[in-house]
């Protein structure tokens, strides 16, 4: 019988680690109260049609995901189950210890959004560079740029516009950090992928 290779210890360490600092990010920016980021406000669109908890309807978009992955022809990996898996979790932990920055005045707020925003960005450096297969989003943004040949910030700002599309649909809320979101994450995820060397200069 065939033995089953599983990853080192410490390259799952740094998977768990990657996922649950983009958890934490997205926890900030709710906790901002200025609109959900994108994918969020397609997961709390599916909240409110489905009733399901914002961390059960993250698992359940994130399976949606998934099936935009076969044309992409995007092979899943362990990273990309326990992307699917703990990310929703990891955000009703971090809501509950995460403050609210409603009393802070709006530049608390925005200040409060673009740290999720920047401990998102680095969630997504060293959990992909566990090497171990992206999460459903960060899945179709890398095998998108791969088919399209267009740079990880380009590609990531059209999705996330899509998603903030679909979620403002299904009823999710927007505000002016989705808006922040949809025109910096894309760039910030960029550096971040290019310090941990998984795309080269032009960002791809």
């Amino acid at each position: 019988m065939a033995s089953i290779d599983f990853p080192r210890p410490l390259v799952l360490a740094r998977l768990i680690v990657g996922l649950y600092l983009f958890g934490l990010g997205i926890a900030f920016q709710i906790r901002a109260m200025l609109g959900l980021a994108p994918w969020d406000v397609f997961g709390q669109g599916l909240a409110n049609i489905t009733g399901l908890s914002f961390g059960l309807a993250t698992v359940l978009a994130s399976a949606l995901i998934l099936l935009l992955w076969i044309p992409l022809k995007q092979k899943p990996g362990l990273g990309t189950v326990f992307n699917a898996l703990l990310i929703g979790p990891f955000i009703d932990l971090s809501l509950r210890f995460v403050p609210s920055a409603a009393e802070w005045g709006i530049v608390g707020q925005i200040g409060w959004y673009l740290l999720g925003m920047a401990i998102i960005a680095l969630g997504t450096g060293v959990y992909i560079g566990a090497r171990l297969g992206p999460g459903p989003r960060d899945g179709l943004m890398t095998g998108s740029v791969k088919k399209f040949g267009k740079p990880v910030w380009l590609v990531r700002t059209v999705l996330e516009g899509g998603a903030t599309l679909i979620g403002l649909a299904f009823g999710g809320p927007v505000g002016l950090g989705t808006a922040l979101f949809v025109v910096g994450i894309g760039p910030m995820v960029q550096v971040s992928m290019r310090a941990f060397g998984l795309v080269d200069k032009g960002g791809k």
